[in-house]
């Protein structure tokens, strides 16, 4: 496959990862703070989907696609840059697979609580700090990762 081509769907696969990530993570925290039981077990329903539909296959599609392109330019896997951008994307991912877990449990109190008419338990605001705190590293190591795909300093 041509190396343009392969260019323009790596960077719509990482701005589906990123888009993906920064939309569900501002409704679903926004939505949480509402405090609207019904509401957040809608919004937290679509972003577990979403993080499968979305985020779960740009996650593979993501290195696959950056190792081939490595590959047709012919960059010497040793670069600092991207070994700096394997790094970072599996910082950004031991993120992710925590959030992944924590968003299908906060899903799953909210439809019990939505359902038996109930206010969420102390779990998911536990749990809800959690997953923020692990998405505060994410967000900054996929936007050095951002930096370094098209900056590509020596």
């Amino acid at each position: 496959m041509e190396y343009l081509i392969v260019k323009w769907l790596h960077i719509v696969s990482s701005t589906l990862l990123f888009g993906t990530g920064i939309g569900s993570a501002f409704y679903m925290l926004f939505t949480s703070l509402s405090r609207d039981v019904r509401a957040i077990a809608v919004v937290s329903r679509h972003v577990v989907r979403a993080d499968w539909l979305f985020t779960a296959t740009t996650v593979v599609f993501q290195p696959l696609s950056g190792f081939y392109m490595i590959h047709l330019a012919g960059y010497p896997l040793a670069s600092a840059w991207i070994v700096w951008s394997i790094v970072l994307y599996l910082v950004a991912g031991a993120c992710w697979l925590p959030v992944v877990w924590l968003q299908m449990r906060m899903r799953d109190m909210a439809q019990a609580s939505a359902r038996d008419n109930l206010a969420l338990p102390a779990l998911y605001w536990r749990y809800l700090r959690l997953w923020t705190a692990l998405g505060v590293p994410a967000f900054f190591a996929l936007i050095i990762v951002f930096y370094l795909m098209t900056a590509k300093p020596v």
